[in-house]
């Protein structure tokens, strides 16, 4: 079964503008599917194989020639060298949507589309399926915590598979395997413990030198293995807002896994029935929700202005989003029950930003409502609004 993604129309549209499209994500997310789909009549080649994977680093002019009509390349990061080929190419041709070009790690990828392909690339970052897919293709369901432990990557939904058994997988042969590449570590079972602690932490303030302690590793290590990790599309930094109140803030960034389902199966959580008594749901919850917000600013092709905001007394708003110079001000709580307090936080930044238009609680309940401090969104109906 193949989910429409809301990302298609930005990749259109894109492709009408630019001669060179780039769709970028983490392995399995869905970037290959999307390309074939949308651009039926180019030929695919991908640099994952070794035969064209040789063909293309030993003689790029030639590789090339062979796509008269353009083509789909995916995997490109593979072969970093054949951008500067490309870059020549399309200023030769002067077609717009001539190549399409797919890759799953931003490390040294975004650096060469930036130095080969300046102002002739137009770039998409398609993460896994934004729950408003899911919704559209009526794969929701109506448990969140199935949701969340089963997460959101694409083949979890059109094949017959449980998450335990896709993740372990998926964890071995992608996570494993590219980032221990990049990052060349050698001892397994400190990468795997890294990983995990690090999941322990998704909704949290990152502190490196906590994390690095507890992992048994450095600081500085700390902050490359999450640099790396957050370069492959697994994990995201949310920056906090820095508008000075009137108070001190907190100026530590939060991490967040890109993906509730791996985060999951990275603390042992293989269940619905497990997470929903589990003393970290709270953090799986406020996770799936701000990686929906971040979903839904990349998929319109948009740069995702998303914060938090925290001062030094621990007073703390999870969400601010930044749309046409306000803020939309978001409480995340995992409870199926209302509560009017959940307003209080807001309430109190309401007072401190002049810019605060509108307050919002997304709970873990089934009905929405509008309050005088604000809207209440159950977390189904969140997903068109965030």
């Amino acid at each position: 079964m193949i989910i429409p993604r809301l990302a298609a129309g930005t990749v259109q549209r894109l492709a009408k503008g630019f001669p060179v499209v780039a769709i970028t994500g983490p392995r399995q997310s869905g970037k290959t599917t999307l390309t074939r789909q949308l651009f039926p009549g180019k030929p695919y080649v991908s640099l994952e194989n070794p035969e064209q994977r040789q063909f293309a680093t030993d003689d790029p002019k030639r590789f090339l020639a062979q796509f008269a009509d353009g083509a789909v390349i995916d995997e490109v990061q593979r072969v970093p060298s054949l951008l500067s080929w490309l870059q020549g190419l399309v200023d030769e041709r002067q077609r717009m949507g001539d190549f399409v070009l797919t890759g799953s790690q931003q490390f040294d990828l975004v650096r060469h589309i930036t130095q080969s392909l300046a102002g002739r690339v137009g770039r998409v970052e398609l993460l896994p399926l934004q729950g408003l897919e899911l919704q559209h293709a009526g794969l929701l369901g109506g448990d969140v915590d199935t949701l969340m432990v089963t997460g959101h990557y694409p083949a979890l939904y059109s094949r017959d598979l449980l998450p335990q058994d896709w993740f372990s997988n998926y964890v071995a042969t992608y996570v494993e395997r590219d980032v221990r590449q990049l990052l060349q570590i050698k001892d397994l079972q400190l990468f795997q413990r890294f990983l995990r602690l690090a999941a322990a932490r998704s909704g949290q303030l990152l502190n490196l030198s906590s994390l690095g302690a507890d992992v048994g590793i450095s600081s500085v290590t700390a902050r490359e293995w999450i640099g790396v990790l957050e370069a492959s599309y697994l994990v995201m930094r949310l920056p906090p807002y820095f508008e000075n109140f009137g108070k001190r803030l907190v100026k530590t960034p939060k991490l967040y896994f890109l993906d509730t389902g791996l985060m999951c199966w990275l603390l042992g959580i293989h269940s619905a029935a497990i997470l929903s008594a589990h003393p970290l749901r709270g953090q799986v919850f406020e996770t799936m929700v701000v990686v929906e917000a971040y979903k839904a600013a990349l998929n319109k092709g948009q740069q995702a202005a998303l914060y938090f905001w925290r001062d030094s007394a621990g007073q703390e708003v999870d969400l601010l989003a930044q749309r046409d110079g306000v803020f939309e001000s978001y409480e995340i709580k995992s409870g199926s029950t209302f509560s009017a307090d959940w307003f209080k936080q807001l309430t109190k930044l309401e007072k401190l930003n002049p810019n605060a238009a509108r307050s919002t609680v997304i709970y873990g309940g089934d009905e929405s409502s509008r309050r005088s401090q604000g809207e209440v969104l159950a977390w189904a109906d969140a997903l068109g609004k965030l």
